[in-house]
């Protein structure tokens, strides 16, 4: 049976490759678990925010009931944290369902959407399994040139992506240059991914989405608060740009266990500040280990828990030392495989505690 699919891009669709598990690696080299840097997913090296873990366990006898449909507790906690109102937020299974509704809400089919070229993958497989046009901007120095940005924002352009920090090399726009990307483009929806900002060392620029009615500011609980697995993000924006977020997303899209780690997590100031400074304190120690290293270099610049890795080896590249680290129990990313746009030169790490740090930068001299 040939079925009719929504859009040409389905029949044979690409799809986000997320870094590997700890377990993979044990399973296939013998590496204890334990022993196994896991440094392709960004995670928190703490775990989740114990006040989060504490709110789900005593939630757990509720979830025989259906949850708020817009997530309305949760809602109201981040007004009162971020000095908006509940109107304001969209609340999503994951900062990457915001972008999904975004996407969806915001570009008519074959509508163009404007990304830097490498970015975070999800902005161009959602436009194309939905049928709009991802538009893209080339970073070859991976920082996003504003002015050729800006440049690239045509009449008919319906979405702009702005990644700050980047991703996937953790390089910082300021604001001023936010605020000319989005009083550049009044007809089109500028989506401000913040989803490392935590590890920026500023507060980062979601003040600003009161301030515009063409700017919507995501952020995840993935990162600083420690719940990737939990799955919940979030959109701040102009009111009148979230009723179009809420009528296509599913309607029980966040559940009461979300709401409630969302919440404590919110209130976990403690973890969050430990988390940060750990990260900060493994980048001072990462980046002098990498000076002992003549076929690899740090692309300067990150404001981020990860790093982008330059191979200044002209024989191998980044499958061969993608390969070569796991044999040696550390997991990266492959930049060839995981981002469009940096080939077979770069490798993308998280930023961790400084013996995964050593295990990484070890691992990296021993390479044949």
């Amino acid at each position: 049976m040939t079925l009719k699919l929504a859009t040409p891009a389905l029949e044979n669709p690409e799809f986000y490759v997320p870094g590997l598990p700890a377990d993979w690696v044990t399973a296939r080299y013998g590496i204890p678990v334990n022993e196994v840097a896991k440094l392709g997913s960004a995670e928190n090296p703490f775990g989740p925010s114990p006040k989060a873990v504490a709110a789900i366990t005593h939630e757990l006898g509720n979830i025989h009931m259906y949850a708020s449909w817009t997530a309305e507790p949760l809602r109201d906690a981040l007004a009162e944290k971020y000095g908006y109102v509940p109107e304001n937020f969209v609340c999503g299974s994951g900062e990457t369902e915001v972008i999904a509704l975004i996407i969806r809400a915001y570009a008519e089919p074959g509508g163009k959407v404007l990304m830097t070229r490498p970015c975070f993958p999800m902005y161009h497989l959602f436009a194309e399994a939905e049928g709009r046009q991802p538009v893209y901007l080339d970073t070859p120095t991976m920082t996003c040139d504003v002015d050729a940005y800006l440049d690239a924002i045509e009449h008919d352009t319906r979405i702009v992506f702005v990644t700050n920090p980047h991703s996937p090399s953790g390089t910082w726009l300021e604001e001023a240059d936010v605020r000319r990307i989005v009083e550049a483009a009044p007809h089109a929806l500028v989506a401000l991914d913040e989803a490392y900002v935590h590890y920026s060392d500023t507060p980062g620029y979601l003040h600003l989405a009161g301030e515009y009615d063409n700017l919507i500011v995501l952020r995840t609980f993935s990162k600083a608060f420690g719940l990737a697995g939990l799955r919940l993000g979030f959109g701040v924006a102009h009111p009148d740009l979230i009723p179009p977020l809420l009528a296509v997303k599913p309607t029980w899209n966040v559940g009461r266990l979300q709401i409630a780690g969302g919440i404590a997590a919110l209130a976990d100031d403690e973890h969050v500040d430990r988390t940060v400074a750990a990260i900060l304190e493994g980048k001072a120690h990462v980046t002098g280990r990498f000076e002992e290293l003549d076929r690899f270099r740090l692309v300067p610049g990150t404001r981020s828990n990860f790093m982008l890795i330059e191979i200044l080896d002209p024989d191998t590249d980044s499958t061969r030392v993608f390969d070569g680290l796991l044999e040696r129990g550390v997991i990266v990313k492959d930049g060839s495989v995981s981002f469009r746009g940096l080939e077979k030169r770069y490798l993308r790490s998280d930023i961790n505690l400084p013996h995964r740090m050593d295990h990484l930068v070890d691992a990296l001299a021993d390479l044949p």
